[in-house]
Formats: C-alpha cells, sequence, structure tokens
C-alpha cells in the first residue's frame, strides 16, 4: 500500500486542524476527535477516489492527488457534519477550507521543491 505514508501524514494535519481550532474557541481541545472524524472519513474516501483517477502519475505526494484529497476532505466533512447535525457556519466552511488546502497541499509542495531543488549526486 504506497499510499498509506501519505495517509497518515494527510490524518495527522486533519487532527493538527481539529485540536487547533478547538482551542482557539475555548473548547476542550481533547475533544478533537469530535470535530475530526467527519473529515477523517472524508479523507479515506478522498485518497480512495484519488487512487482511481486514471491519470497518470499516480503519486499521493503530487499536488494532483493531494487537491482530489483536499476537496473531498472539506466537502465530504462539511456533509457529515451536517447528516449528523452538527453545524457547517460560513466562517467554518472558509477556514477549514482555506487551512486544510495550506495542511494536505502544503506539505505536497515542500516535497515537490525539495526533490526538484535537491542537490545534484556526483558520480566519483
Amino acid at each position: 500500500m504506497r499510499f498509506l505514508p501519505a495517509v497518515i501524514v494527510d490524518a495527522v494535519f486533519v487532527l493538527i486542524f481539529a485540536a487547533i481550532g478547538r482551542a482557539s474557541h475555548d473548547e476542550n481541545p481533547l475533544g478533537f476527535l469530535l470535530t475530526a472524524w467527519p473529515f477523517l472519513v472524508a479523507l479515506v474516501v478522498g485518497h480512495a477516489l484519488a487512487a482511481l483517477v486514471p491519470a497518470r502519475p499516480r503519486r499521493p505526494w503530487s499536488l494532483g492527488w493531494g487537491a482530489i484529497v483536499w476537496i473531498v476532505t472539506v466537502g465530504g466533512g462539511m456533509l457529515l457534519r451536517i447528516a449528523t447535525g452538527d453545524t457547517a457556519e460560513t466562517p467554518f466552511i472558509i477556514v477549514a477550507t482555506l487551512v486544510l488546502a495550506a495542511m494536505l497541499l502544503g506539505w505536497r509542495l515542500i516535497a515537490l521543491l525539495a526533490r526538484r531543488y535537491r542537490a545534484p549526486r556526483t558520480a566519483d
């Protein structure tokens, strides 16, 4: 399962997003799983959908893969929140969209730049 490391990194960022969000509203940060679970479920669905896209290359650390995961995570997470009786106010949707974009796409962009600009190997 070559995309498991990307799923784990993304899941950690979703958990961080939820913990920071709860703490910023003076809510018990330990209850962050209540905030995170809809996004974690949607994250797994996003990775599954990204894996099914026929375009090449299919690399879990690519920006294309990350864009699919990000869109599904935000959209699916909001739909799950609403379906289970929680709220999805406009400011929350905006913040979640922007923060999750920075997190889920940001690490991929850093990885891309690191691969592109790493020192060339020299043959001795």
